[in-house]
């Protein structure tokens, strides 16, 4: 089975359906950045440091770990959209990332995307708030990496 055209009305996956997604999908990657934190502790008491004391913030324990946590929900989030276009998020409201042609997007295109979403979220969800006011009812992260969200027709029993 197809999905419709990405640019009909039916195919769109409207914000509030990526929202949710986003929701659902915040829980695995919290659990992967517990284990990156874990990681990151066993290895700041193995460089010598005291196993009482803290990663001072903005330290560059504290910049590798975030810098770590954006990459693994990065991978998390590019490889799932690679493997079927959903993340565990967006199975459950039938979203799927395709590219604007149609298409399997490229991985540079589902980075960039990344890239944008984050972005976007650091300044509020600006970009994804956008999508009420584009013409195509795209986020910035569509537009810009040349991707599509759309909302997959329900599976006839």
């Amino acid at each position: 089975m197809t999905a419709a055209a990405p640019g009909t009305q039916k195919s769109r996956a409207l914000i509030g359906w990526r929202l949710l997604a986003l929701f659902y999908d915040f829980w695995p990657v919290l659990a992967m950045w517990m284990l990156v934190g874990l990681a990151f502790v066993l290895l700041f008491t193995a460089a010598g440091h005291d196993t009482h004391e803290n990663i001072r913030p903005l330290s560059g324990w504290w910049w590798g770990e975030w810098l770590v946590c954006w990459m693994v929900a990065g991978l998390y989030a590019t490889v799932s959209w690679r493997r079927g276009g959903q993340t565990l998020g967006m199975r459950p409201w039938r979203l799927k990332v395709i590219a604007a042609d149609g298409s399997a997007p490229s991985r540079k295109q589902l980075w960039k995307r990344y890239a944008v979403a984050t972005l976007s979220l650091l300044l509020g969800g600006l970009g994804f708030w956008w999508a009420w006011f584009d013409k195509d009812r795209l986020a910035w992260h569509d537009r810009l990496s040349d991707t599509r969200t759309i909302r997959l027709p329900k599976k006839k029993a």
